[in-house]
This record gives structure tokens, C-alpha cells and sequence, in this order.
């Protein structure tokens, strides 16, 4: 939805969101303005801004680390994370134009595989990067002509609205953008303690794959530490946790001399007394 700074349409655009409870992804770049929206959500900042409710965003986090996890390029997840917003917003829908489903819209009469498997995200992102992969020379192409080399849409100019978007969510979610993923969580957590390490780790698991190198810790301070080679590492698990906060009960997330709080959902620097260290993400969750 692009909204110009007119006043009475704005106004207008206002009243209607407040009538209908509608959620909208929203652009904010130079010259635009962002509505309100209702209940919580995600903010991503990386030479650009692009807000997302919860569910949109756990789901582009995990189409980002699918692609990481096979080797991917950045221009494949933006490829990717576009194609996702013009089938489904993001969101692993049931239905779909004909059969249908998922975030992709993948037609399991098209082979794309039983409709059980493409509502899981990991293998529906799996399985769009493997055809992606096929298209000689698409890091070149336009994202839409990339996604339609895949999607084969009725519509094949349609993927290119979400290219700068997806620009955004890509730089920040693969780790090239410092503390660029903030979500507000509040209220009463999903999971505490033992329960949400188990999820954040089970998460990280089906994500990043078994090569993973984490530890769950208990007690007061339960949660989950992972590993990290470098900083672009670290940030793209720290995003990725911070992407899922809202269903594993995580409350907090510090690495690199910053630290993430679910009720203010901003990245803050770390007081002397919390310590940081390089070489490691640590999560904790509500106890």
C-alpha cells in the first residue's frame, strides 16, 4: 500500500484501517508516511524501514535462513523474501488461487509436493531456491523476472513492488546490518523457562540445520547460547531470534556490546553489568 503525504486521504486511509482491523506491510522510505497499525509488530532498519506484524516476520526469517543454509546468495533471498510478498504477504496460507498453499502459492498438482509439506515454510523455501538456482543467470535479472522464471504468475510484473522491501529485510536478516530487527513483545509470554529453550532450540535446529553450534543453559537466567565465527554470523541469529521472539518466549538477546528486550523490543547498549562477548549470541527467555 503506498500512501502520499495528502492529508485528507491519509485521514482517509486512517479511518479505514481503524474500521476493518486491517494489517498492512508498509514502505517508508523518503516521501512516504507510515499508517498505524493494530496490535504488535517488527521494524526492520537497514537503508530503508519496513514493518511487519509478528508472523510475517518469523516466516521471512526463516525464508532467509533457508537460503543462507544452502548456500544462497543475498540476491536469491531478495528474490525469495519478494516472492513471498506478492503470493501470500508472507503469511503460510491454507488456500490459494486453484490448489495453492503455503508462502508460495506452490500447487502441489504442479509438483511442487504434497500440501502438507509446502505449509511447511522450510520446505517450501527449500524447494523455491532449488528452482531458482536453475535459472541461468538471475543474480543479473530484475526480481521479477527471477521470481516468474520460478512462479510462472499470471501476473509476472508483480514481484518487482516488493524488490526494495525485500532489499531491506535481506540486508538485515542475513547479518549485514547492525541491531536492524526490533520487535515489541508484551503481555504474558507463550513459554517460560525449560519450555522456550526447548522451542528456541528446536527453531534454530530446523532453520540453521545441525551444524549449529549451541548450548541451553537453566536456572534464572534460562535460555539458549550460540556460537559465532564473526559478526555477520552473529547478527543473523541474533535477528533470527529476535524474529521469533514473540512464539518461543525469548525476553531478551545480547551480542556485541548490544542488547534486545522484548517490552520496549529496542537493541540498547549493554551495561557493564550484562558483559558481552563476540563470539557468542545468548538468549534468554522468561523463567
Amino acid at each position: 500500500m503506498w500512501v502520499r503525504k495528502t492529508p485528507v486521504v491519509a485521514l482517509a486511509l486512517v479511518a479505514l484501517v481503524g474500521a476493518l482491523g486491517v494489517f498492512v506491510v508498509v514502505r517508508t522510505f523518503s516521501g512516504e508516511i507510515k499508517l498505524p497499525r493494530i496490535g504488535p509488530e517488527c521494524t526492520v532498519r537497514a537503508d530503508g524501514e519496513v514493518t511487519l506484524d509478528y508472523v510475517q516476520m518469523a516466516n521471512a526469517a526463516t525464508i532467509t535462513a533457508v537460503g543462507v543454509r544452502k548456500g544462497m546468495p543475498e540476491r536469491a533471498v531478495v528474490i525469495a523474501l519478494a516472492t513471498a510478498l506478492q503470493e501470500s504477504k508472507l503469511e503460510n496460507l491454507d488456500t490459494g488461487d486453484r490448489d495453492s498453499v503455503g508462502l508460495f502459492q506452490q500447487r502441489p498438482s504442479q509438483g511442487w509436493g504434497s500440501i502438507e509439506k509446502i505449509k511447511d515454510p522450510r520446505y517450501s523455501a527449500d524447494k523455491f531456491y532449488t528452482a531458482l538456482k536453475k535459472v541461468k543467470g538471475y543474480q543479473k535479472m530484475r526480481v521479477t523476472d527471477a521470481a516468474q522464471k520460478v512462479q510462472r504468475s499470471a501476473y509476472p510484473n508483480a514481484y518487482e513492488k516488493w524488490a526494495d522491501e525485500s532489499a531491506v529485510l535481506a540486508k538485515a536478516l542475513t547479518g549485514r546490518a547492525t541491531g536492524a530487527v526490533e520487535c515489541s513483545v508484551s503481555g504474558s509470554p507463550v513459554l517460560r523457562g525449560a519450555a522456550a529453550s526447548a522451542a528456541l532450540m528446536e527453531g534454530l535446529r530446523l532453520d540453521w540445520g545441525k551444524g549449529l553450534t549451541e548450548a541451553a543453559t537453566s536456572g534464572p537466567a534460562a535460555g539458549v547460547t550460540v556460537a559465532v565465527a564473526d559478526a555477520s554470523t552473529g547478527w543473523r541469529y541474533a535477528h533470527w531470534l529476535v524474529a521469533h521472539a514473540s512464539a518461543t518466549g525469548l525476553e531478551r538477546v545480547r551480542f556485541a556490546n548490544l542488547e534486545w528486550h522484548a517490552p520496549d523490543g529496542k537493541w540498547q547498549a549493554v551495561t557493564a553489568q550484562g558483559g558481552t562477548d563476540a563470539g557468542r549470541v545468548i538468549a534468554e527467555v522468561f523463567h
